[in-house]
This record gives C-alpha cells, sequence and structure tokens, in this order.
C-alpha cells in the first residue's frame, strides 16, 4: 500500500479531525490542541478553499463523511460545525447539520472502521430553553426555538451511539472572547465603547448570564478529550452570572470610555429570564485542571485587541 501524506506520520501521533475549524471557537480549540502536541485536520464547509491541513466537508452528506474519515483516520473528534444563528426559513438547514450532520460523522467512523479513541461533540446550554436559576445537567430540556431543537434532538440521538463510541457532549453555555461576531451581545458592547460610539441599544439591563471566556472553553475540551469521561453530557460554564449592568461596568472601564445606554423595547424579549446560571459540578469532576479566567480579565482582552485594530 502506497504511503500518502496523510498516513506518513509518526505512528503514535494523536490526530484531532476538527469540524467547524475556522468558526470563532474552533481557532481557538485548534491552538490549544496544536500547542497539546496533536495534530489538527479542520473541515471547512464547501465552498470555502481549503489550505494545509484542512479538508472541505459537506457534513450533510454520509458519503462525504465516510470519505474525510477514511482519509485522515482521525484518533479524536472534535464536532463543533453547526449552524447557530439562523433565520426562521432556514429551520430545515439547522437540522440537516445540526442532527443529520452528526449523526453521519458518528456512522461514518463506524462504515470506515475508525474508532477514534474520544468524540467531543459539542452541543448548547440553549436546549434548557426558559429554565432560570442554577441548572445542572438534570435539569429537563425544553427549547424554545429551532437552533435549541436541533441540538436537542442530536443530543438524543447520540446518546443511541454511547455504546458503541466513547462521546462526551458539551453544553455550554455564553463564552465570549476575541473574534466573535458583533451581532452577539458582549462583542457589540466592547465595539460600541473602543469605537467611541456616543450611545447603545440594549434589551433589558437586569438580566444575569453566565459568561466565560473562549479560551477557557478551549482548554476544557482539550482536558476532556484526554480524560476518561466517555458517555456523559456536561455543562461548560463559569458559575458567575453578571447582569448587562455589570458587563457594561467592565467595558467602561477597561475602554475608559463612556456612552449612553438606551434600552430599545425591540430587544426586550417577552417572559425573558432573568437569571441563568449552569452548575458547574460535573465539569470540575470531569477537568478538575482548568483553571477559571475572571471575566473583567476577558473583558480587557477583548477591549484591547479592538484598540489595535482602530
Amino acid at each position: 500500500m502506497g504511503v500518502g501524506l496523510e498516513s506518513s506520520s509518526q505512528p503514535g501521533r494523536r490526530r484531532v479531525l476538527l469540524t467547524g475549524a475556522r468558526g470563532f471557537t474552533g481557532v481557538y480549540v485548534r491552538n490549544e490542541l496544536e500547542r497539546a502536541g496533536y495534530e489538527v485536520i479542520g473541515t471547512l464547509a464547501r465552498g470555502e478553499t481549503a489550505g494545509a491541513h484542512e479538508h472541505l466537508l459537506d457534513i450533510s452528506s454520509l458519503h462525504d463523511c465516510r470519505r474525510v474519515i477514511g482519509e485522515v483516520r482521525p484518533t479524536h473528534l472534535v464536532h463543533l460545525a453547526a449552524i447557530s444563528f439562523v433565520a426562521h426559513d432556514d429551520a430545515l438547514d439547522m437540522y440537516r447539520v445540526n442532527v443529520l450532520g452528526t449523526l453521519n460523522l458518528l456512522q461514518a467512523c463506524i462504515d470506515v472502521g475508525c474508532h477514534p479513541e474520544k468524540i467531543l461533540v459539542a452541543s448548547s446550554a440553549n436546549v434548557y430553553g426558559n429554565a432560570a436559576g442554577v441548572v445542572d445537567e438534570s435539569v429537563a430540556p425544553a427549547p424554545v426555538n429551532h437552533y435549541a431543537a436541533s441540538k436537542l434532538a442530536m443530543e438524543h440521538l447520540v446518546r443511541t451511539w454511547f455504546d458503541r463510541l466513547p462521546i462526551v457532549v458539551t453544553r455550554p453555555f455564553n463564552y465570549t472572547g476575541r473574534g466573535q461576531e458583533p451581532r452577539f451581545l458582549v462583542p457589540k458592547i466592547v465595539s460600541h465603547f473602543v469605537q467611541r460610539r456616543p450611545f447603545i441599544e440594549l434589551g433589558n439591563l437586569d438580566v444575569a448570564r453566565d459568561f466565560s471566556d473562549v479560551r477557557m472553553v478551549a482548554s476544557i475540551y482539550r482536558s476532556l478529550l484526554a480524560g476518561k469521561a466517555a458517555g456523559e453530557v456536561v455543562n461548560v460554564c463559569s458559575e458567575v452570572a453578571y447582569t448587562l449592568h455589570q458587563v457594561i461596568d467592565m467595558v467602561r472601564e477597561a475602554s475608559h470610555h463612556d456612552l449612553d445606554i438606551r434600552v430599545n423595547r425591540a430587544f426586550v424579549r417577552d417572559n425573558e429570564v432573568k437569571m441563568l446560571i449552569g452548575s458547574a459540578e460535573k465539569l470540575r469532576q470531569l477537568v478538575p485542571d482548568v483553571e477559571p479566567i475572571e471575566f473583567a480579565d476577558t473583558i480587557r482582552w477583548m477591549v484591547q485587541r479592538e484598540h489595535h485594530h482602530h
């Protein structure tokens, strides 16, 4: 058998197939895993241009999943690719990618005889819907939109694979960092302050949310990939909730700018949950080695980067 480029790496080398490699989270996960000594092969959606260590992959095609997993033969799989922010008319795409795409990856592993040491599948704390207070993994999911419903459907079906493949499913709560798109809340606030805008329009300022740093999420994923845990669903969160008021205060302090906060009724959601915090008890058991990052440090890091860009 001819030795292709893919198979010529030294034996015993850990190779991760990382879907969604160029997404906000994927970039940090790639860096974290490469630093830990993994060879990382990323996948991109069709229509992008693959660079070194990248493959084009249409995860809604089982045939394509078999092709890529057969070529890469990963020892580990981190599945981040998802449609996460979609208008209602694209609901079908969301189920096609988030549910069927995930199942195609698992099926492809079995079909081509590739048995990774660990598979990490990213779900979302959105599956909890309008749950309030401190939410642990035993809280009954109750999705309130197609994104969350697609993630929960995925979770239920992925569970049926727990006896065949070593899978960890993560439910990340809100997290942020440099490079997150400004349609998301924290980057939006940061960019308004850094650009010295006179005002910002936000929804309810009293809502409190659990925020984490994307760098911490990446190190948690690295730790879960190397750890013993399998057949588990785990929250990824900080267990600390900040109100928008508090986030704004941090950004104000870090940016040395002040602006008017205007509450736009259009941004206030009906029956919005006042307080949502993830319980990290199970997470701490599974990844005792991960150091938390203070959210004020995350904000300073984001503000500094924005300053350099302006």
